[in-house]
């Protein structure tokens, strides 16, 4: 079936704004864009409201909607719930990550570590998300699965890259790969792999807020430790 209306433009925005395209305060107008889609304001207002919801746009009387700007305790919030979800998402892939799928990320892991040497914090990001979702991705909850995706949409629309502000953890965050890596190789408990993928994630939030002149987050036990 064809997307509705309200959910091409949703995408479409979203991805505009994820992207970059519309940066920080980019005012979202709803005639223009109507144009632009080739659509009524009806389906592009509905966009914005679950924009608005997850974060990516903020709504001001007498200036209308615009696209979020980068907010430290919005920056600290996400990675937070992001380290529990993924965590919780990792652990629940982990029995279905098969041999291949591990391949495939010791390699993405080891040209991450050849990015190290002439840094290219871009670069090194799109490797990087693309070994977390190729470990999370595995995940047999479609609900949790939804919200790790809805966190690192915002993720994007706040900060495109955190390596950029941040370089000196990249080469930390490779070796810490290779310990989860390990882990799932080895057929650990869910606990521990939850452990070690809500640390990675922390430790990756630690490190911007120490950047920032901001103390350091703390989380829970795991989820799967409780059951």
């Amino acid at each position: 079936m064809a997307p509705s209306k309200s959910e091409r433009a949703y995408e479409l925005l979203q991805e505009k704004i994820t992207s970059g395209a519309y940066s920080p305060g980019y005012r979202l107008v709803l005639s223009s864009l109507a144009a632009e889609l080739d659509c009524s304001v009806v389906p592009v207002r509905e966009a914005i409201r679950r924009l608005e919801a997850e974060g990516l746009v903020t709504f001001e009387r007498n200036i209308g909607a615009t696209v979020a700007h980068v907010d430290a305790t919005l920056y600290l919030h996400t990675m937070q719930t992001l380290a529990v979800l993924e965590g919780a998402a990792t652990a629940l892939a982990a029995p279905l990550i098969g041999a291949d799928a591990l391949a495939r990320a010791r390699t993405l892991n080891r040209q991450m570590q050849a990015c190290l040497d002439n840094f290219d914090p871009q670069r090194f990001t799109r490797l990087n998300n693309d070994f977390h979702e190729l470990l999370y991705g595995a995940c047999p909850n479609p609900h949790i699965l939804d919200l790790v995706h809805r966190g690192w949409r915002r993720m994007r629309a706040m900060r495109p890259t955190t390596f950029t502000t941040v370089p000196h953890r990249a080469r930390d965050s490779v070796a810490e790969h290779d310990a989860l890596l390990d882990l799932l190789d080895s057929g650990a408990a869910a606990s521990a792999v939850e452990s070690a993928a809500r640390e990675h994630r922390t430790n990756t939030l630690n490190a911007y807020l120490a950047a920032a002149g901001l103390p350091p987050s703390t989380l829970t036990a795991p989820i799967t430790a409780r059951h």
